[in-house]
């Protein structure tokens, strides 16, 4: 079947490579018996692959169904996929046929397999090995001829690292592995859903349809869409009823796009729930940055002094970067090199050895050793802090002079434990 008319069947929209490779796959292996898994991103439509995969298949004329393994409760799960005698347990006032056993010849698919109990797991891999389950509160082997397709918006190999999924059963579900490529890698197709969704919406709600100009097209393209399709049809749907004008221009729509002020330097979180890095980088640059002129202002004094010229010091107190500065010279030196080469900084710097630095008084030299350890995290921290400072503990401005989103702060300030 050729890919244009696969589209056109089951509604697909999109021309990017990422896409068509998963349709492709999806073409092949639908007429086999094969398990497939599926991963992507919640929002990208997972489940509109299995009904491609059941709907070309010889199945097709069989029983399909779709499960959320987990919307399931743990002890119910068993009962739902495979059945149940009576009085089995508390409540179990008749036999009940599972899912396994109701869709017989047909495809079941599993969405959010990573949310499966590990005792459900054994049972489920014993059908993926041989077609055998046996019913909650029975003893008989009854057998099942079901097609397995399975979807995980999650990193199964880490789970199977800490032990929350069947090692056996993720090599035996990942016998052809389909990836759904997230709208943020499909900037091409991006533009096209939005056009058919807010068509859709118009002639849903009888208005007339709108249109984007040229630089809110751009913002829509380089947006993050951290809820994929899902989020772009919202966003859609809400523009179609509440937008005053037709045409919606850029300062329009980003009232309607969250953070959209930083989405081209803040992408989305990584599928392995890794924190967005980004905005951590700018962060420490900014911080780096920020604190320079006190550092130049630090040296300007020691050499002033080690001259022995005259300072002019207010009630005899030394300046307050003395008091203040606690950014390390080798750390600020090596990170101002790495931004300037375009190279990544690491998370944490390694521990240079301190630098004694003399100071002259009246009567006797002073040595000073200046601490040039301090982690990252430790900038970081301090950083925030004197942002909150600044603005009297008002979250929102702080955030926009780091130049970082409230949501980024919000999680530093709980990482950080800051009490502002």
């Amino acid at each position: 079947m050729e890919l244009q008319a696969i589209k056109q069947r089951f509604g697909i929209i999109g021309n990017s490579r990422g896409l068509n490779n998963a349709l492709k796959i999806a073409e092949r292996v639908a007429p086999t018996n094969l398990s497939v898994l599926i991963t992507g991103e919640s929002g990208v439509g997972k489940e509109v692959f299995s009904h491609i995969m059941h709907a070309l298949s010889p199945r097709k004329h069989e029983g399909f169904i779709a499960v959320n393994c987990g919307a399931i409760p743990e002890g119910t799960i068993d009962s739902e996929l495979f059945g149940h005698e009576k009085g089995a347990f508390t409540g179990a006032q008749d036999k009940r046929k599972g899912y396994f056993e109701t869709v017989n010849k047909g495809t079941i698919f599993l969405d959010e397999i990573g949310e499966m109990p590990i005792g459900t797991q054994a049972r489920l891999l014993r059908v993926l090995e041989t077609g055998e389950f046996i019913k909650v509160g029975s003893s008989n082997v009854l057998k099942t001829d079901v097609r397995v397709i399975a979807a995980t918006n999650v990193n199964l190999v880490e789970l199977v690292a800490q032990g929350k999924f069947r090692e056996d059963l993720y090599y035996r579900l990942n016998t052809v592995p389909i990836h759904v490529p997230p709208l943020r890698e499909r900037k091409e197709d991006i533009y096209l859903l939005f056009r058919k969704f807010s068509v859709d919406f118009a002639e849903k709600y009888r208005a007339a349809n709108i249109a984007l100009d040229d630089d809110a097209i751009k913002l829509l393209e380089n947006y993050s869409w951290p809820g994929n399709i899902r989020e772009l049809k919202n966003i859609a749907e809400q523009i179609s009823v509440l937008a005053k004008s037709k045409i919606i221009t850029k300062e329009e729509l980003m009232s309607y796009l969250p953070d959209a002020h930083e989405s081209n330097r803040l992408p989305m979180l990584k599928r392995n729930g890794q924190d967005n890095i980004m905005s951590e980088r700018e962060l420490l640059y900014k911080m780096l940055f920020d604190m320079k002129s006190d550092l130049n202002e630090l040296k300007k004094f020691v050499l002033n002094m080690a001259k022995g010229e005259s300072i002019n010091l207010p009630d005899g107190e030394l300046p307050d970067v003395f008091k203040e500065t606690t950014l390390p010279v080798a750390a600020e030196s090596t990170a101002l090199h790495h931004y300037n080469e375009g190279i990544k900084i690491e998370s944490k710097t390694e521990h240079a050895e301190s630098t004694p630095i003399v100071i002259e008084s009246d009567d006797h030299y002073e040595e000073e050793s200046i601490e040039e350890s301090l982690s990252i995290a430790d900038m970081e921290k301090e950083l925030i802090k004197r942002a909150l400072i600044k603005h009297n503990g008002k979250r929102k401005d702080a955030a926009l002079d780091l130049e970082i989103s409230e949501r980024t702060l919000y999680r530093k300030i709980k990482e950080y434990d800051i009490h502002a």
